[in-house]
């Protein structure tokens, strides 16, 4: 079968933390009201996304994979992780602080969990006035400071606060302590991992009335404790062109804002284009279907595909290949 653009089933995750924004924002089909994650592409185990469009529909990814390998992937991506999908595509509604946290590199994550690490990105999509992002430390830490501020309770203290606004773009290294803030929208795009240490959690319970894990010995040896400012992205918002966020080893990320129809000559990329759209809506088509898009919907171009078609007067798109 020639592979069309396929669009996947939501898997909608409720957490401590979670709001309304992904169904009042995003219109996703949620009746809880705390819903936090919305996972909308994913190959981690126990949570294998479905093509929700076309004569696929139903059709997990993983078997997607196992028939398609290289024309969904490209035979670069296969040749690299093999018949693992290598990133996780979400939407997150903070509407309490989550956990401040930090997620291990792929060496301790493969030899403590056997799993990939977990750099992440993030873009902001809607932010209340003075919501804020904590992004590492706000100066350089001693492993013995920070393990005393664990105990006074004074971690806080040691974060480094961003203010942020719609199109804010931040780039999470493995190892750097960080935190979404209440009342923050956002597309995250990262590794495929669900390999989180949390260190603090603002003494909070969950509806049986325990307090949640901490992860505080694993993330000791994970951390870094430096002061960098290499988490901001800069990017150009050009329209009708394609701008350059984030390029990464285990991703790379445009930002696209169409106020007319454009065509993509895809043939030289070697692997599958994941488009999120984060404003409007739009028509994608390849050589072998079309598909409707819209804000908080994302859609997956398979490898195989020679050139995409994106039919819009107003659409914003992040668009994310290996």
């Amino acid at each position: 079968m020639n592979l069309y653009p396929l669009k996947f089933t939501p898997i909608l995750k409720e957490r401590l933390w979670g709001g309304t924004k992904l169904k009042n924002v995003l219109n996703k089909n949620i009746e809880s009201d705390i819903t936090g994650e919305s996972w909308e592409l994913s190959g981690v185990e126990g949570d294998i996304s479905e093509v929700a469009n076309g004569p696929l529909k139903g059709t997990s990814l993983n078997q997607l994979i196992s028939e398609n390998s290289e024309n969904l992937l490209g035979k670069s991506v296969v040749d690299r992780f093999g018949n693992d999908f290598p990133i996780l595509i979400k939407f997150i509604d903070a509407k309490q602080d989550l956990s401040i946290q930090l997620h291990p590199n792929d060496e301790l994550a493969k030899e403590r969990h056997n799993s990939f690490g977990k750099t992440e990105m993030w873009y902001v999509m809607d932010a209340d006035p003075g919501a804020k992002l904590i992004v590492g430390f706000n100066r350089d830490v001693e492993k013995s400071e920070y393990v005393k501020s664990l105990e006074e309770g004074t971690l806080e203290s040691l974060m480094n606060y961003e203010e942020v606004t719609e199109g804010d773009t931040f780039f999470i290294n493995t190892g750097k302590i960080h935190a979404i803030g209440a009342g923050v929208l956002l597309a995250e795009i990262q590794q495929t991992s669900d390999v989180t240490y949390r260190v603090f959690d603002f003494n909070r319970r969950d509806k049986e009335g325990n307090l949640r894990e901490l992860h505080t010995e694993l993330a000791l040896d994970a951390m870094d404790y430096t002061k960098k400012d290499d988490f901001k992205v800069a990017y150009g918002a050009e329209k009708d062109t394609v701008n350059e966020m984030v390029e990464s080893p285990y991703f790379k990320t445009n930002f696209i804002a169409l106020s007319q129809p454009l065509k993509r000559d895809i043939s030289a990329i070697d692997s599958f284009i994941i488009y999120m759209c984060v404003g409007g809506q739009a028509s994608l088509s390849n050589e072998s279907g079309d598909v409707m898009i819209s804000k908080g919907e994302t859609v997956l171009i398979p490898a195989s595909s020679n050139e995409v078609s994106i039919d819009t007067d107003g659409a914003k798109l992040l668009e994310v290949t290996i």
